[in-house]
Parts: C-alpha cells; structure tokens; sequence
C-alpha cells in the first residue's frame, strides 16, 4: 500500500554517500537523485538536506596536518560544497529538474521574522518545481553555532514546512532492539510516543564520517513525530530505498506521528537555544499544564523567575528538579512575572497557543 504523503522531506547522512575512503560515492549520489526525480514526477514535493560538502571538499584539496580541525572543516566544507551541488546539479539536469542551494546556520531558526523569511523561500522554491537542497553553513557554523548534525536540521526543515514526512537516510536499517552487527537483534519496526528507554540499547558510537549516532536520530525523531509528522529511518545503501519505502514495501524503522501542531508551535518546539528566561513550577502546576489538555501556564504555579526576559521572548519552563517541562512565549515581562508569582486570578504568563510541552 503506497504511502499517501504530498510533501516530504528526505535527509541524506555522510554515511551514505561517502566512500570507505572518505570520498564522495557519486554511483550513490546519482541513484537518489534518479529515485528522488521519480518521486517528483509523482507529484510529491520533495526537499534534500544533505550532507556531504567536507568529503567533496577532501577530494579536491590535500590539507596540512598542521591545521586545526575547525579551519580545516571550513576550508574543506567551502570549497566542497560548490562540489556537492554541482554534482547535485549534473544528476538531476537530465531529468529535467532544477536544483538550488540552501545553506543555513542555527542563527536563522532563532528569529521569528528570519525563520518566516527563510519558509518563504523554500516556498517559492517548491512552487516553481525546484528542488532545495539544504546543507548546514559550515564556513560560519563552529562550535557553539553548529547544529548536532543534520538530522537536527532536517528536523527542522520538516517542521517549518509543515511535511507530511522526513525520511532519514542513514547506512544501518531503522533502530535495533540491541547491537544491529550481533545476530538476533532486529530493527523496531514502530515506535510511538516518548520511549523514555530507547537510548539504553541504541549504540552510542557515531557514524564513520557524521556527527551524530543513532541517539540523537532517534530524540528528534520522537521530537518532530510528537509535532505531528512520520518520521521514517532506512538504510540509504539499499537500492532504490526511496521508492520502495513509499510502497510500503522495506523493513525500516517509523515513528508515528501525534495530532499535528500549530506552524507556531513547531517553532517554538525548535527553540530552546533561542530561550532567554527560565521559569521554574511546583510540581502541581506541572501536572496541569502537560496533561494535554488545552492548558496555559498561570502565575499561581510559579515558584521563581530563575533569569529574566521581555514580553514576547521565548522562555524555558523547568519544574522543581529543574528538568525541562516545555518551552513557550511569555505574555508580558519577568518583572511582572515576579510580582505575580504564587498569585491567583492573574493572566496567563504563556498561553497555550503559544506553548510546547517537551515531555
């Protein structure tokens, strides 16, 4: 049975395309770029994020031992990305179907007004039957800038454009119930809502050549299912693992997705390094506000402003261990907060539209 979605974003890991090398495997390249040209003609819309642009970078230039590895991943990452989307580019020309660039860096999801320019862009991009390929800007993004990997950003994207799903190519299956290389264990098939205790028996190692391992895939997965999109991790060495996926026809891991959010909500779900002020709830106020029900968040269950904010800024909302509860936008100002707090009949400090709820 084909999977009904009209809009889908499709996350490419260095693992995939990179050879044992460390090189770009351009047969792999050109054979999702065939598969992604089929999809189209289909009539879904598609998004690439890839990644890929340091291995195209260290197949141009021999670098010096002596760089650091920060220079040397802006030195490889610039000059490597005009490789990836030329090679991009040349695969998708024959089927008739242009491609463009999109880099980004953590900064342009922080501000509203930036993230509300940035969807219009790749809006414009779709409506005239071009392919966004998004890579993270690694010239500028380092250290405290950069995303955990591109499975972050990929989530993202997905949010901000409303997909139906985000498959996530990586070189393994799905998520195994134990070490995918020791026989007996098997790929879970569906995962949904928090599964608190999926880490614990997911490998901590990380892919050869990306940053991220199989934690932090499965953490935005559960982040971006619970914002209401599918969430589908395959194995993108297969052949033709994009087709097949959509027939419904491949072993592979899928979260299930929960009632779909608010196009604000999803940008505040993605906000937390952009949160200025800390609120902390007693226990009671907690249990209220992450019921599910539709809930906003009042000056009687706070117990302390933790640091300060403007109205209209986005805060963290922690409880008494000082875990995160949610994030969301205040109504008014941490002064006023701290006048309020305890107090009853007072207006809402976050309203419910304007609160996700991360647990």
């Amino acid at each position: 049975m084909k999977l009904g979605y009209k809009k889908i974003v499709v996350k490419v890991g260095s693992n995939v395309i990179t050879q044992a090398n460390g090189l770009p495997d351009e047969s792999r390249i050109q054979h999702l770029v065939n598969q992604l040209a089929e999809i189209k003609k289909q009539g879904i819309e598609v998004i690439l994020v890839s990644s890929g642009a340091v291995a195209a970078g260290r197949s141009l230039i021999k670098v010096s031992e002596k760089q650091d590895a920060v220079t040397t991943r802006q030195l490889l990452a610039a000059i490597g990305q005009v490789k990836l989307i030329n090679t991009y580019a040349n695969f998708f020309e024959p089927h008739k179907i242009k491609c463009a660039q999109v880099l980004v860096t953590k900064e342009d999801f922080r501000d509203r007004a930036h993230y509300l320019n940035m969807k219009n862009c790749m809006q414009i991009l779709l409506q005239n039957e071009v392919i966004p390929v998004v890579n993270e800007n690694d010239v500028v993004s380092v250290t405290e800038l950069m995303f955990t990997d591109n499975d972050e950003l990929a989530g993202l994207i997905a949010s901000m454009l409303n997909a139906d799903a985000l498959i996530i190519l990586s070189n393994v299956n799905g998520i195994y119930n134990g070490d995918p290389k020791i026989a007996g264990s098997e790929v879970i098939e569906e995962i949904s809502g928090s599964v608190s205790n999926l880490a614990s028996f997911i490998q901590t190692g990380k892919s050869q050549f990306g940053r991220g391992g199989m934690v932090t895939k499965s953490t935005m997965a559960q982040k971006v299912a619970k914002l209401g999109i599918t969430v589908h991790i395959a194995n993108g060495t297969t052949d033709n693992v994009l087709t097949s996926l959509l027939n419904n026809e491949i072993v592979h891991t899928r979260f299930v997705p929960e009632k779909s959010k608010s196009g604000k909500k999803k940008w505040i779900a993605h906000s937390e390094t952009a949160a200025t002020g800390i609120v902390k709830l007693n226990d009671g106020a907690k249990s209220v506000l992450t019921s599910g029900k539709a809930t906003s968040l009042l000056p009687v269950g706070i117990i302390e402003i933790q640091s300060d904010f403007l109205k209209g800024d986005i805060i963290k909302i922690i409880d008494e261990k000082n875990q995160l509860i949610g994030l969301g936008i205040a109504e008014y100002g941490s002064d006023k907060a701290r006048e309020r707090i305890g107090q009853k009949k007072q207006k809402a400090l976050v309203h419910y539209d304007y609160f996700y709820s991360s647990i």
